[in-house]
């Protein structure tokens, strides 16, 4: 009766040993997340492990059980990062890859770059990406691509144009008649579009709409009707001088040549016979900005 009464109080004990048994954090696994991440699990709970987008898990355990003695069991789980093959390119294939990283094993998000063999165009993103599931996210192709003969531009010209079809990325060179100013790329180029890249135009120059008047050009004072006589080009400015009453003092404003349209400002007089005679010329007057 004695003995008996000692057995259970010894199971009972064990039973109070082990209902106070918890497991803390499982261990981690690189590139791998849980389902139920706590800082301490009850006796008989399961986590679940889930390798991250782009690995793969090993033929390890993937579901633990928090155990009796409060431990975990021994982790077997091992998260592979995802590789690609080589692309699948035929032998003397036209189309060529470089990798962006050296060695021969691309990992996921691992990108290579396709080119083709000249004069072909590729058609197609020329970057592909090792995906998640192992495979690369394009693979391009490399095609025959002709543009027709350019056309000329407006008051310009193509430099050594031949009458023939041109082929993918070779280019033509323009050029502007006298007094005209080239604005855009001077090149245009044979895209994989079969057309040609954006053309450049030709800006016209500026009279200056005044019979007489002295103006700032590039820094220095300059009469229309003598310096000036055939205008400025697209792009320059010219300044004219404005007067100012009340301070008796004179400023410029600049203005702009704008493909063959310059604007006079709204305060500039251009001064007739009588008043170059009895009025001082707004540009030999004091400038504002030094009045006090």
């Amino acid at each position: 009766m004695y003995s008996l009464a000692l057995v259970v109080c010894a199971v009972a004990l064990s039973h109070c040993s082990l209902a106070g048994k918890v497991c803390s954090r499982p261990p981690q696994v690189l590139f791998a997340t849980i389902d139920v991440d706590k800082s301490v699990y009850e006796v008989g709970e399961e986590v679940e492990y889930t390798c991250r987008p782009g690995f793969v898990p090993n033929n390890g355990q993937r579901k633990y059980t928090c155990l009796p003695t409060g431990k975990w069991p021994l982790n077997t789980l091992l998260c592979l990062p995802v590789t690609c093959a080589p692309p699948s390119l035929p032998e003397f294939s036209v189309l060529s890859y470089r990798r962006s990283k050296p060695g021969n094993v691309s990992h996921f998000l691992d990108t290579i770059t396709f080119e083709c063999v000249p004069p072909l165009a590729l058609i197609g993103n020329e970057t592909a990406t090792c995906m998640a599931n192992g495979n690369w996210s394009s693979i391009p192709e490399c095609k025959v691509v002709t543009c027709p003969t350019p056309t000329g531009i407006e008051n310009g010209f193509l430099e050594f144009v031949v009458r023939r079809t041109y082929h993918y990325n070779e280019s033509v060179s323009f050029g502007c008649q006298p007094s005209y100013v080239l604005e855009g790329p001077k090149h245009s180029r044979c895209e994989n579009t079969g057309n040609w890249s954006t053309k450049p135009t030709c800006k016209g120059p500026c009279k200056i709409p005044v019979k007489k008047a002295v103006v700032l050009y590039n820094g220095e004072k300059k009469r229309v009707q003598n310096d000036l006589k055939d205008g400025v080009q697209h792009g320059e400015t010219v300044s004219f001088f404005c007067k100012n009453k009340e301070k008796s003092c004179a400023y410029t404003v600049p203005v702009p040549c704008v493909d063959g349209n310059l604007t006079l400002p709204a305060c500039f007089k251009e001064r007739g016979f009588f008043s170059t005679l009895v009025k001082k010329d707004p540009s030999d007057m004091k400038p504002c900005e030094d009045q006090e």
